[in-house]
């Protein structure tokens, strides 16, 4: 799709990878609704703050209705404070699942007549490398994103009948909040944004933004074995 021009939506982008998203999406000549549970956190010039938390559904509805002539939407909300799979909150664990699986799909279920109603468009689904393989340190968000990734090929081809195409975005660590904890090489969100938006204009149904992400995919042939050579 060609983004000059288009209306977007950006869930949970106040900061990290959303706020870029925004930033270039308007930088491209989009109008743009920055979506976040605080609107006044956005601080980003040429966007339209919107109070959205994509886990409640009256917020979620609330934003479909103020932001009717969006025809490109991206799902980059997301969490990650579930922990241990056996020791941790279940509640918290649910939460990874509600924000990534569930809200992906409210939005995507509230958006849907919109955008089809504006005459067709794109949906990016903000994933991960941990969509394919697990990270140990974050074992619940690995799960919610896993989850993401069918949901995302799930909704696909009904989406395309739709006339809108998903794209999912599939990265490893970034300077961000959420991979702060971590000491590995890390990309610039900026830089990931600009690919990210490349791949929407492009029509990409996949957009990798990095060689981690080509490698996993690239194994995932291999099986467990292959994902998890550590295994005994």
């Amino acid at each position: 799709m060609k983004i000059a021009g288009s209306t977007a939506l950006v869930t949970g982008a106040n900061r990290g990878l959303g706020r870029q998203l925004a930033a270039e999406l308007v930088a491209r000549g989009a109008t743009v609704y920055a979506g976040a549970r605080n609107p006044d956190s956005v601080d980003l010039p040429g966007v339209t703050p919107v109070r959205l938390d994509i886990t409640d559904p009256a917020s979620v509805a609330a934003a479909a209705e103020l932001a009717r002539d969006v025809n490109l939407l991206v799902n980059n909300a997301g969490t990650a404070v579930g922990g241990d799979l056996f020791t941790g909150e279940l509640d918290l664990i649910r939460q990874d699942m509600e924000t990534h699986y569930f809200g992906t799909l409210s939005m995507v279920r509230a958006f849907t007549p919109v955008i089809a109603g504006n005459g067709g468009g794109g949906i990016l689904n903000v994933l991960s490398v941990v969509s394919w393989v697990t990270l140990q340190e974050l074992p619940a968000y690995s799960g919610a994103k896993s989850a993401q990734w069918g949901l995302s090929n799930a909704l696909r081809g009904p989406l395309a009948e739709r006339n809108i195409r998903l794209s999912s975005l599939h990265v490893g660590f970034m300077e961000t909040d959420m991979a702060e904890q971590f000491d590995a090489p890390k990309a610039d969100p900026a830089d990931i944004a600009r690919i990210a938006v490349d791949g929407i204009e492009a029509g990409s149904y996949e957009i990798l933004a990095d060689d981690l992400s080509r490698r996993v995919q690239a194994g995932l042939a291999g099986g467990v074995a292959a994902l998890y050579p550590n295994l005994p």
